[in-house]
C-alpha cells in the first residue's frame, strides 16, 4: 500500500495508530503542552499549548494519535480555510480544524483520514491502478505462482535493478509463501534503451520465464524483436504513479511498496487481506527517466 503516511513527516508511523484522536481537552493536559501557546515554537521533545477544545488542540490531537512521540514544533492558521498548519519536526502537515483529516502536501501527497485511519488518496489510487492493470492480460505477464495461491500480486519489474534482482533470486521462496507472481514490464531506464531492448527480447523469447531469469542473471540473452506490450506495459506504470521499480501491487490496487523478504510481504497482504495496512515502503531502484 503507498500509505506515505507510514513515513509522515518522516516520523509518523501507522503501526502507533492503535490509539483514537484525543479530545482537545486530553490533548492540552499532554506531556509538555504548556511549552509554548500555538504558533510560537515548542521546545524539543514537547508541544505547542492550546486550549482545550481549539482547532489547535484537535490538531495536535489528531498528529499524537498517529504517534504520541513526535515533537509538533507550531501550529498557525492555514492557508487552506478549515485546516491548521501543523510544523512537526521540521515539515509541514495540514489537519481540519475538526482535528479528522491530515493532508500532507508534496509530490506524494495525501489526505488522511485521523478517525479510520485510512489514507483516502489511496484509496482512489487503488481503484484506478484495478482498472488499469486489467489492460494487461495475464497472458502478457510473466507469471510464477505455486498450485493453489493464496494471494496474487502484480509486479513491475526491471531486469537491471539491484531490487528486483533480489526479490527474482527468492521467487521460489515467495512461491512457498503462497503467493502468486505476475510480472509486468517497466524498463527503468526508458524507451528506447538498452533495457528496454532487453526486456523486449525477455518477453519475446519462447520461455519468457526463463529469459527473465537469465536477464536478471546477467546470463546470455538473444536479442529478439517481436509484437509485444513492453512499451504498453511501461505506460501504464507510468500513469500507476511509478516511481522505482519494484512495484508490488495487491489486488486490489493497492501498493505494497517495493522489495519486502518473503516473510514481510506475506505478513503485508495478511494484515491487507483484514482490513489493516499493509507494510512501510519497501525497498525501490529509482527510475532514471520517465519520459522515455
Amino acid at each position: 500500500m503507498k500509505l506515505m503516511l507510514f513515513a509522515l513527516l518522516g516520523a509518523i508511523s501507522l503501526s502507533a495508530c492503535a490509539q483514537g484522536p484525543q479530545s482537545g481537552a486530553t490533548a492540552a493536559k499532554a506531556p509538555g503542552a504548556q511549552a509554548a501557546s500555538a504558533g510560537q515554537a515548542a521546545p524539543a521533545g514537547l508541544a505547542p499549548r492550546a486550549a482545550a477544545g481549539t482547532p489547535e488542540a484537535r490538531a495536535i490531537a489528531a498528529v499524537h494519535a498517529l504517534n504520541p512521540r513526535v515533537t509538533i514544533e507550531k501550529v498557525n492558521a492555514a492557508p487552506l480555510p478549515g485546516f491548521r498548519e501543523v510544523v512537526v519536526q521540521g515539515q509541514v502537515v495540514y489537519v481540519s480544524d475538526d482535528g479528522r483529516y491530515l493532508f500532507l502536501p508534496g509530490p506524494q501527497g495525501a489526505l488522511f483520514d485521523a478517525t479510520t485511519k485510512q489514507d483516502l488518496s489511496e484509496q482512489t489510487l487503488a481503484r484506478i491502478r484495478k482498472d488499469l492493470l486489467k489492460a494487461i492480460p495475464v497472458s502478457e505477464r510473466i507469471v510464477f505462482a505455486p498450485p493453489n495461491p493464496k494471494y496474487t500480486v502484480s509486479i513491475f519489474t526491471d531486469v537491471e535493478c539491484a531490487y528486483c534482482r533480489k526479490f527474482h533470486s527468492e521467487i521460489a521462496e515467495y512461491n512457498r509463501q503462497g503467493i502468486a507472481v505476475q510480472y509486468l514490464a517497466f524498463p527503468r531506464m526508458g524507451l528506447g534503451s538498452e533495457d528496454h531492448k532487453k526486456m523486449i527480447s525477455v518477453w519475446c523469447a519462447p520461455d519468457r520465464k526463463k529469459a527473465l531469469t537469465d536477464a536478471k542473471n546477467d546470463r546470455p540473452l538473444p536479442a529478439r524483436d517481436c509484437k509485444n506490450t513492453v512499451t504498453m506495459q511501461y505506460d501504464i506504470g507510468q500513469r500507476a504513479g511509478l516511481t522505482g521499480t519494484p512495484m508490488i501491487i495487491a489486488e486490489d490496487g493497492t501498493t505494497v511498496g517495493g522489495y519486502l523478504p518473503p516473510q514481510r510481504l506475506r505478513e503485508a497482504l495478511d494484515r491487507l487481506a483484514h482490513g489493516g495496512v499493509a507494510a512501510p515502503a519497501g525497498a525501490t531502484d529509482p527510475v532514471a527517466s520517465t519520459g522515455g
